[in-house]
């Protein structure tokens, strides 16, 4: 029996990474966007990979496009196992320079559209009790940053709603499961096509990763879908310490660095095209501007998700250590 998953915001980003990772795991992929372009493309790519593909253009913060999209893959491919919720929206500016609308947007996307998905899903997945939804979160929704307000507000929507439905799964005893992935820094295309009020160029925070980490790692979450949330990168631990521990001193450090982290050379365009209302036209696939900067690995990524190698790591080095102590005697 064919394997089918659903990948919102799949024709770029984050999202072209994931659909590019199930395709080698062997899925056929429903494949959610706005932009015709980039999904054919998306779509173009799956099949080269020997697996079935269809494309729907919608808009996820339109939950009667995201139900016609779920029924379309249904009808085409089949039962739907994992679906997984990429699509967003952002503007880069200070509170106080958004307009309501804009702000309204990002929230209808980054957040109701995560919603609408995981009401699709679980429409189709609770009756057959089986299938995964993997929510794309970010170290942002435990410590946000300036200048991504609405950004960091669906970010932190989005874990408390997972959160929620995961509890409720329980005590349905359902064998549906709920996960989220917890990003870092990425090098996508979003800081190119999204609409920014900026002086000058914006960027990731370093370190950044690039999106292929994160596909494995959603890959690896569809494997083990008993792990209510994976964390990738030193980063994203890192900023969840800093808001328990001195979420004060956080905002203060942030507040004298956060400005600055987020821009590099150039002036920025406020003219440029953006996303916010309508897609783009054009291919603009994975990888953002920052290749020259980006990791392709990340090495507590790799020891979370392989603890048997850790542990052996572990024991060579305690076993080396004894042995030079010993030697030393």
């Amino acid at each position: 029996m064919n394997r089918v998953a659903v990948v919102t915001g799949a024709s770029a980003g984050v999202g072209r990474a994931i659909v590019r990772e199930f395709a080698r795991k062997g899925f056929d992929i429903g494949l959610i966007a706005r932009g015709t372009d980039g999904l054919e493309a998306a779509k173009r790519e799956v099949e080269e990979r020997g697996r079935r593909a269809v494309a729907v253009p919608a808009d996820v913060a339109d939950h009667a496009a995201v139900e016609n999209a779920a029924d379309i893959v249904e009808r085409e491919l089949g039962p739907i196992e994992v679906w997984t919720n990429v699509a967003f929206s952002n503007v880069f500016a200070e509170f106080k320079d958004l307009k309501p609308e804009e702000y309204r947007r990002i929230t209808d996307v980054s957040y109701l559209g995560f919603v609408h998905g995981t009401m699709s899903a679980m429409k189709r997945m609770l009756p057959r009790d089986r299938g995964t939804i993997v929510q794309i979160g970010s170290a942002l929704a435990y410590r946000s940053i300036p200048l991504q307000a609405a950004y960091c507000g669906a970010k932190s929507a989005i874990r408390g709603f997972t959160d929620s439905i995961r509890c409720e799964l329980v005590h349905q005893k359902s064998n549906v499961k709920i996960t989220m992935a917890i990003l870092p820094a990425v090098n996508t295309p979003q800081f190119s096509w999204c609409k920014s009020k900026l002086p000058r160029k914006a960027q990731p925070v370093p370190p950044i990763f690039q999106p292929e980490v994160i596909a494995r790692a959603v890959g690896w979450l569809v494997d083990h879908p008993r792990r209510r949330e994976l964390r990738i990168g030193f980063s994203s631990i890192k900023a969840l310490i800093a808001q328990n521990l001195m979420p004060g001193l956080a905002d203060r450090l942030l507040g004298e660095s956060g400005y600055q982290a987020q821009q590099y050379d150039g002036h920025s365009n406020p003219e440029r095209p953006a996303n916010l209302w309508e897609p783009l036209p054009g291919d603009w696939g994975a990888h953002g501007d920052f290749d020259s900067r980006a990791r392709s690995w990340s090495l507590q990524l790799l020891l979370t998700t392989h603890p048997l190698t850790l542990a052996a790591a572990l024991g060579i080095a305690l076993g080396v250590a004894f042995c030079v102590r010993k030697g030393l005697r």
